[in-house]
């Protein structure tokens, strides 16, 4: 069966990072798309960013441009998301997901999978 499984998350002060992964594995990983969401209670699922399936061509929402980085390593079917210069606006709850094929990246409905998420919490 498919399995996406975030690690990585925890709380840091304002200013602090995080390198979050995400673990696959029930399906060919460098045959998919991947991408980093968000989301916070009462607030509709964000996109945060997106890597094609050989890792050299990514896209970031504009709240993450220059701080966060994407990336993967097909060898070891994980995805990578490296948090820099955290905000309090960035806590949320991060999810990976992935597709056979992608279109409009940022939304939601365009991913098939998805995993259970992990936490970050930047404090003031």
């Amino acid at each position: 069966q498919v399995q996406l499984v975030e690690s990585g998350g925890g709380s840091v002060q304002a200013g602090g990072s995080l390198r979050l992964s995400c673990a696959a594995s029930g399906f060919t990983f460098s045959g998919y798309y991947m991408g980093w969401f968000r989301q916070t209670p009462g607030k509709e699922r964000e996109a945060v960013a997106f890597i094609n399936r050989s890792g050299g061509l990514t896209y970031y929402s504009d709240s993450v441009k220059g701080r966060f980085t994407i990336s993967r390593d097909n060898a070891k079917n994980t995805l990578y998301l490296q948090v820099n210069s955290l905000k309090p606006e960035d806590t949320a709850m991060y999810y990976c997901a992935a597709a056979p094929a992608v279109f409009q990246w940022w939304k939601v409905g365009e991913w098939k999978y998805w995993g259970q998420g992990t936490q970050v919490t930047v404090s003031v």
